[in-house]
């Protein structure tokens, strides 16, 4: 049996079969469905659906988020994942993890991403600073291949971080 996905507004009646499947080790998919107007569906091989959409100005209606922010969502998400992985590998009492990003554009077409600014807000019991700074700079360096990308790109990506102490 196949399942449908569907998404619904006052406008718009669409449904989206996933075409989730297996992937190799090394390899991914994605699939992008036009829904109308500037509104895009995604879908990644592991079957999960995200909406995209343009502002008002450009077509869109605002229902999802743009396709520059889900990039730069993505870097957040997989630089934190390491972050929150190495302290909780090095026994560190994390509990709760916030990046909040910064990023400007270039001003003219292709506007690509010149600089991202990264802080990580690592709340807990006990954390080591040198600890944090490590996780920060591991994910950096080393494991964050979304991170590592961007700035093979051309991109100037700085971190920060702050160390919150829990009660």
């Amino acid at each position: 049996m196949r399942r449908v996905l569907s998404f619904s507004d006052s406008h718009t009646r669409l449904k989206l079969t996933p075409f989730c499947e297996i992937q190799e080790y090394g390899q991914m998919k994605a699939r992008i469905q036009w829904a109308g107007e500037a509104m895009f569906l995604g879908e990644s091989g592991s079957g999960h659906v995200v909406v995209m959409d343009g502002p008002p100005e450009a077509g869109g209606r605002n229902l999802g988020v743009r396709p520059m922010e889900m990039l730069l969502l993505g870097l957040g998400g997989c630089s934190s994942f390491d972050v929150v992985s190495i302290l909780k590998k090095s026994r560190q009492a994390v509990e709760s993890c916030e990046a909040f990003l910064e990023a400007e554009r270039a001003s003219e077409d292709p506007k690509v991403f010149t600089k991202i600014h990264m802080n990580f807000v690592v709340k807990g019991r006990g954390l080591k600073e040198a600890q944090v700074k490590r996780a920060v700079e591991l994910s950096a360096e080393k494991y964050c291949s979304a991170s590592i990308m961007l700035e093979r790109a051309g991109v100037e990506i700085t971190h920060g971080y702050e160390i919150v102490e829990l009660g």
